[in-house]
């Protein structure tokens, strides 16, 4: 069957990767996708942006295509699902409606309060003065998160009051991210570990991955700036078989069977991001309706289940009917980001030494480059990410490192302690 693939980041080449070992697909078209994309097998990149409905259904449709995923949030937020089904055309993802959940931190902050999924204490302000008054009343830290979409730069982790005033000034009065900043929500500070927890969801069924870690600050110690993610792990093991099934109890049923009640089904990947305190206790930290960048990396390392076929199930609304299976190895992601990232980003610095990382071991999965001639070069800000498997995550862990250590290019800024808390938790040897 032909698959259309929206997107054209890390996330996707992953995606398109493991969509095509499938002996189901016979071609996988992406839309836009990139160089790096299209050089694996059965795929073909077609230029058309991911923003253009209209195209991308008319693409559909001429070329027979069987169903179409959607890889990034923003054409699900602005409602490309409900756009392809008006033409009759098979896609996985949410509805507008139910997209809501990463498109509006307010929205998904009310939805929780509504629906007593616990998350943090919060509120939510359009004015600046206001949102001074109530930083001024709550101890920090704070966390300062702008409503809209960010690229998940949009959120800061104010240590002092002072940061967050200028955070919320910063947001409100000089709008650092345009309209996503117009209203910002105020949230009472979390301790304790994030994890990442991501189900495929049918409308009624779930059907939950393996567990994940993303690493967002973008320095050592998890310091410095948020980002979009610097690197990922799978399995995370803060998420035992409790926590596992409290997440599944108190968070995700609820969630599918208020949006199933209100009349708006979710049916996509649901990505709930996590806090999971000292006792155990897990609450929620932000949701996402789509596989999250780089956590897909690694978990498509480790999925050994057929990928077309869970994504049409979910689209038959089957997964009631699925099993899903995972390698027992761990898999360990990397990021390899421009210098001035998440500020900045890079473009034309030729990129050497990912074909001596893939000699390793390990793929290399592109987020952000192009070919140039003979060259690859940068063009981005996460530019990519050094995949590897190992018998634990020590292992795949030291084999990513040292497919970083073979790949450069002027400027580049990485991560070398991905994984530190899974690791710490392993036996001494």
């Amino acid at each position: 069957m032909h698959i259309l693939l929206i997107g054209s980041g890390g996330r996707e080449h992953a995606m398109a990767w493991k969509l095509a070992q499938s002996d189901q697909s016979s071609a996988i078209s992406v839309a836009p996708g990139s160089d790096a994309i299209e050089s694996e097998q059965k795929v073909k990149c077609v230029d058309i942006a991911s923003n253009d409905f209209a195209a991308l259904a008319n693409y559909a449709k001429k070329e027979a295509v069987s169903f179409t995923i959607v890889g990034p949030e923003v054409p699900l937020v602005d409602g490309i699902v409900d756009y392809f089904q008006s033409r009759g055309l098979r896609i996985l993802g949410p509805s507008a409606a139910a997209a809501q959940l990463e498109g509006s931190k307010a929205f998904a902050k009310d939805f929780m309060q509504q629906h007593n999924i616990p998350t943090a204490h919060y509120a939510t302000f359009t004015n600046t003065d206001k949102a001074i008054a109530y930083i001024k009343q709550h101890e920090a830290p704070l966390v300062i998160k702008a409503d809209g979409l960010a690229a998940g730069k949009g959120v800061v982790v104010a240590q002092t009051e002072q940061i967050a005033i200028d955070a919320v000034t910063s947001m409100l009065s000089e709008q650092t991210f345009g309209d996503a900043g117009s209203n910002v929500v105020i949230e009472e500070f979390l301790p304790g570990e994030e994890a990442s927890f991501i189900v495929l969801v049918d409308g009624e069924h779930s059907l939950p991955f393996a567990s994940s870690q993303d690493h967002k600050a973008r320095d050592e110690g998890d310091s410095g700036p948020n980002t979009g993610g610097m690197g990922a792990y799978s399995p995370a093991p803060v998420i035992n078989e409790s926590i596992h099934q409290q997440v599944m109890n108190k968070i995700v049923q609820p969630t599918i069977d208020a949006f199933r009640n209100n009349g708006t089904p979710f049916v996509g990947f649901l990505y709930v991001g996590l806090m999971i305190d000292d006792n155990s206790v897990a609450k929620v930290v932000e949701y996402n309706v789509r596989l999250g960048d780089p956590e897909t990396q690694p978990l498509m390392m480790r999925l050994d289940s057929d990928f077309v076929t869970l994504c049409l199930a979910t689209i038959n609304g089957q997964l009631d009917q699925q099993e899903i299976s995972w390698s027992k190895q761990s898999a360990l992601g990397v990021v390899l980001a421009a210098g001035e990232y998440p500020a900045g980003s890079s473009r034309g610095e030729i990129i050497s030494g990912i074909l001596d990382a893939d000699a390793l071991g390990c793929k290399v999965f592109h987020a952000g480059s192009r070919k140039e001639g003979e060259q690859v070069v940068t063009n981005g800000g996460r530019v990519l990410c050094v995949t590897a498997l190992g018998d634990d995550i020590r292992k795949a862990k030291a084999l990513a490192d040292k497919g970083c250590d073979k790949i450069s290019w002027s400027g580049m800024h990485h991560r070398r302690d991905i994984g530190y808390r899974a690791v710490a938790r392993l036996p001494t040897d």
